[in-house]
């Protein structure tokens, strides 16, 4: 089996030309086409925390939104969501509340993809890193209590510079790093700020960033994106 995963920092769809355009983001998630996708910043930190991607806009698109909200009018919590190829149905899905000193946390979702339970992560991570580490260390503690075991895919803006210091040497024993390449800024990236970590069930048969003239503008982070196999055993 072969699934692409994408994590987008969509910065509340406001592009570089400071326009709010939900739709202009949507155009660059069909360039990539990829089958589960990690949104981070789509909802609104004010107010009722609405969504900028309203739920209308998804119907016309290949994916749906994992249901993650706790609040009416977003798509996600403290901006994380997670949408889907609309055949795959979703087995569980919950909210993760994370040790934080600023509004961070994490989604997840198990999903049957071909008849293959596969288990997705997203989330942000903060800005500082007194409380990465930690943070990464409550993923992994949930991930290991949830049940059954399945072959599973983090992704998200981990705010972290170093791809083997600080938070990111939490992955050991079976986790695997991808490194697709420098996503942020978006116009001229030298940071490897957003990043895909699997599970060993999985081969990694690419990864990049997706660099396109609309993603440029879209918003202050690339799209990162990781074509993943699952061999046969």
């Amino acid at each position: 089996m072969q699934l692409t995963f994408a994590s987008y920092n969509i910065h509340k769809a406001v592009g570089l030309d400071r326009r709010r355009d939900p739709d202009r983001i949507i155009a660059v998630l069909r360039e990539i086409d990829a089958d589960i996708i990690a949104l981070q910043e789509v909802d609104r930190r004010i107010g009722d925390r609405a969504s900028v991607i309203a739920r209308a806009a998804l119907d016309d698109t290949p994916w749906k939104p994992v249901a993650l909200a706790r609040r009416p009018r977003s798509l996600g919590w403290h901006g994380n969501a997670i949408l889907v190829r609309r055949g795959f149905d979703v087995l569980d899905a919950e909210p993760l509340d994370l040790p934080t000193l600023e509004p961070r946390g994490a989604v997840r979702a198990d999903l049957d993809c071909h008849g293959v339970r596969v288990r997705v992560i997203g989330t942000h991570l903060d800005l500082s890193g007194l409380r990465r580490r930690d943070q990464v260390k409550a993923i992994l503690d949930h991930h290991r209590q949830c049940e059954p075991a399945c072959p599973t895919v983090l992704m998200g803006d981990f705010n972290q510079w170093g791809t083997r210091t600080g938070a990111m040497r939490e992955f050991a024993g079976g986790w695997r790093v991808l490194d697709p390449g420098r996503s942020f800024p978006s116009r001229r990236p030298v940071a490897r700020f957003d990043r895909i970590v699997t599970t060993e069930h999985w081969q990694a048969e690419e990864a990049r960033v997706h660099h396109s003239a609309l993603a440029a503008q879209a918003s202050d982070h690339l799209p990162v994106w990781a074509r993943l196999d699952m061999p046969n055993k």
